[in-house]
Order: structure tokens, then C-alpha cells, then sequence
């Protein structure tokens, strides 16, 4: 069985790679090339996955995506928060790109599969939560369709970190010790995000003001602020109390941020748009125990579905339009869709 493999550079895809050589599969090592400009890490990243591959002793490839995923993943990414929404990149870099182009790329080739370094678990062509629950990573894996799910396998989903570190290690892997990768997918963590906004959203100052409509304060432009935030705004300090303030709702129109106290955060449901469903057979999971996630690493808060309204049995806060809610019944990953209203 021929397997191509998504080698990032980084410790997780390098023990995926690892493993599928020892399971006897003809294992392909490939890079995704889909950005390099100041500020990412891919030369370095790519002379890591030769190195890995090199080590294993399979085949080396690079495949050149950096047009789509500019045009598919961050023009799209732009958008959304120009409109004040709060999208999220790795999961239009997982749909359009590794297991979009990557997998019509290698089934074209004669693949049998694709394989990456995600923690996640397949089982009877459901998506699972992987054994170590402070990496899963299904989060950003919910909007894939089960005929891609049939096609892919993730060798790490069953192991910790430190175990996937410590078989690293084991096996001569030189990036074993490897810093993971953090920030946007194949964009890395050296830039910070609002750094990274300002060069295709300018500094456009604007008012912070509370739920009154007093301003108190000042902001840099609503589109580098998300709801929830508690930091990058100043307040005066002689208007307002000691209790900490959080951004509570956008004003696109105006560019003005509103902040409220903790409370004003809560949300008891919000309106999805675009569900999509990993099983053809997923409609609105209606009559299972369902639970639901605003983000990545979020807490799983028991919820019910009415078409697109998701009602929460527990109050969330920090639910922000453009994020994506995915849906769980156990460990299993069913789905998800893009917040669209509070």
C-alpha cells in the first residue's frame, strides 16, 4: 500500500512517517510549500523534512501550493476580519489544502492514502478525539467529508505528545526536540498575529467605549479584536472601575470596540450557518447526546440542535461570529458549522 505523507518539518509527522515505514507501507515523504515571505519558517521547515526523509530512506517531494493557499485560505481570512468576523485559518488550510489539493494529489499518483502528524483517531470512517486530550486536534479537522476521512490515517492519534517525543527520540529523529508549531498553518509563530493582520489591514484608530455608549478609551481597529478579548485596547483609567473589561461586541461600521465586565459575555445560544457534516448520514444529529466546541482546546459544553440554532445546556462565553462551533457526541467528531449570530 503506497502512503503519501505530509511531512511538516515538525516531530509529530516525522513519527507518523516512522511508524508507516515499519507497518510496511511505501511511504512518500511530502512538503507543502504555501507561504514564504519574512516572518514563516518554511526553508527551515523543508530542510527538516528532507532530513527526516532522508533518514527513513524514502522518497522526497515538494509541492508548490502557495497560489491557493493565498487564495483559498488567507484572502478568504482577510475578508472575514475586514467584516469583523473571527475566522479561523487552520480550518480552511485542512479542507482546501492538506486534505483537499495534498489528497487529489496523491490519489491522482496512485496513493492509496495520505497520512499527517495530526492527533486524531479514525475508526470505521468516523473522525475520533485522539488519545491525548491536550492535543487533539479533530477541532480543526470537523469540516472534512467522510470521503476524504476514507482516504487518510494519522499513526500518532493513539499516543501523548511525550511519547510521540520520546519514539522521536528513540529512532534518531533529529527534530524529536523540535519546538511545535504554533499561529496560522505553514505561517508559524515568529510574526504575531496582529502584525501579521497590519499588513493588509492598516491602523485605523478608533473609540472603546462601554455599554452606555461612553467612551472610555481608544483601539487600533476593530478588525485585530475578537469577542472575549481582555487585552490590546486602553482605557482610561480615571473612568472606569478596576474590574476587567473585555470586548463584548464590534461596531464595524463605526470602528468602535464595546467592552463589558465577564458576564455580558454569556451566551445561552447562537445561529450556525454552513453546517457540514463529516458522515453523509450526519443531518442534524438530532436524537444523540451532543456536545459542542467554540474553539480549539474549548470546553466541550452539552448542547441540542434546532436546524441551524445550537442551545447550550451551559452558558459559554466568548462565542464570536465567523468562529467555527463543532459538533461531538462522545469522542466522536460529527461536524460543524460557522457561528453567524448571537
Amino acid at each position: 500500500m503506497k502512503v503519501a505523507v505530509g511531512l511538516s518539518g515538525g516531530v509529530d509527522s516525522a513519527v507518523a512517517a516512522a511508524l508507516l515505514v515499519e507497518q510496511g507501507y511505501q511511504v512518500t515523504g511530502v512538503f507543502l510549500e504555501c507561504w514564504n515571505e519574512p516572518g514563516c519558517r518554511t526553508d527551515e521547515d523543508r530542510k527538516d523534512a528532507l532530513k527526516v526523509a532522508l533518514k527513513l530512506g524514502i522518497p522526497f517531494k515538494v509541492l508548490d501550493f502557495k497560489k491557493q493557499y493565498r487564495e483559498r485560505v488567507m484572502d478568504l481570512t482577510y475578508r472575514e476580519f475586514k467584516a469583523g468576523r473571527t475566522p479561523n485559518p487552520d480550518i480552511l488550510c485542512n479542507r482546501e489544502i492538506k486534505f483537499g489539493l495534498f489528497l487529489d494529489w496523491a490519489v491522482k499518483h496512485g496513493f492509496d492514502f495520505l497520512a499527517t502528524g495530526h492527533y486524531a483517531r479514525i475508526k470505521n470512517n468516523k473522525l475520533y478525539q485522539s488519545v491525548d486530550k491536550d492535543k487533539d486536534q479533530t477541532y480543526f479537522l470537523a469540516r472534512l467529508k467522510e470521503k476524504q476521512i476514507r482516504r487518510v490515517l494519522f499513526p500518532i492519534g493513539h499516543w501523548l505528545k511525550k511519547q510521540v517525543r520520546q519514539e522521536a527520540k528513540k529512532r534518531g529523529l533529529h527534530v524529536w526536540n523540535k519546538k511545535d508549531s504554533t499561529g496560522i498553518c505553514f505561517i508559524g509563530h515568529d510574526l504575531p498575529f496582529k502584525e501579521f493582520l497590519k499588513r493588509k489591514i492598516k491602523i485605523h484608530k478608533g473609540e472603546v467605549v462601554d455599554k452606555t455608549g461612553r467612551v472610555i478609551g481608544v483601539h487600533d481597529g476593530v478588525e485585530f479584536y475578537t469577542i472575549g478579548q481582555r487585552h490590546g485596547f486602553r482605557v482610561n483609567a480615571k473612568t472606569i472601575s478596576s474590574q476587567p473589561l473585555f470586548v463584548i461586541q464590534k461596531d464595524i461600521y463605526s470602528n468602535r470596540l464595546i467592552v463589558g465586565n465577564k458576564g455580558d459575555l454569556a451566551k445561552k445560544e447562537f445561529y450556525v450557518e454552513n453546517w457540514s457534516w463529516i458522515s453523509a448520514k450526519g443531518g442534524s444529529a438530532s436524537g444523540r447526546n451532543l456536545q459542542v466546541r467554540i474553539r480549539h482546546q474549548g470546553k466541550l459544553i452539552p448542547c441540542k440542535i434546532e436546524g441551524k440554532k445550537v442551545i447550550l445546556r451551559q452558558v459559554a462565553t466568548g462565542v464570536a461570529p465567523g468562529q467555527v462551533a463543532v459538533i461531538y457526541s462522545g469522542l466522536i467528531c460529527l461536524g460543524g458549522g460557522v457561528i453567524n449570530s448571537l
